[in-house]
């Protein structure tokens, strides 16, 4: 498996993966269909990035860095092919985003999810994050926990 920056070929995958992530555990908001149906607009031509694990040339998951100020970024839109869940996908696109975040000196990193979500929480726990007060202009409904990540 490798991970690779984003391509066009991957943008179909990028929406697919995180729609039926969304589906399954939550619901779709409006906010996350538009931004899910143009990365190039609203990730990647405002300064972040998307990346894709890929093995023998199938998308296994993807994750975005979502640029929100100067030198902050959202750990955001990560979904895994059902498929592959278990695998321990989301751990390597986890230590990606945070390897990218040290080796460019990203002033900070955080994320927004859900308590109900006991795994992935605990999994952002073990990689670092904690938990801070989540702002009243949150951007997602579902979303009841925000944390951070500390460099």
């Amino acid at each position: 498996m490798e991970i690779v920056p984003f391509d066009a070929k991957y943008a179909a995958d990028f929406y697919n993966l995180n729609i039926e992530w969304l589906e399954t555990y939550f619901y779709v908001e409006p906010y996350d269909r538009e931004v899910l149906s143009k990365p190039q607009h609203y990730i990647l031509d405002t300064g972040g990035l998307i990346f894709f694990a890929i093995e023998n040339e199938q998308v296994l998951g993807t994750v975005a860095l979502l640029k929100r100020g100067n030198g902050i970024f959202e750990l955001t839109k990560m979904a895994v092919l059902p498929s592959a869940r278990g695998k321990r996908i989301g751990h390597q696109l986890m230590q990606y985003c945070i390897d990218v975040a040290t080796k460019n000196n990203f002033k900070g990193l955080y994320l927004y999810s859900n308590t109900l979500l006991e795994n992935a929480i605990h999994i952002y726990r073990k990689f670092g994050f904690v938990e801070v007060s989540i702002p009243e202009d949150n951007p997602y409904e579902r979303s009841n926990i925000k944390m951070v990540y500390p460099l």
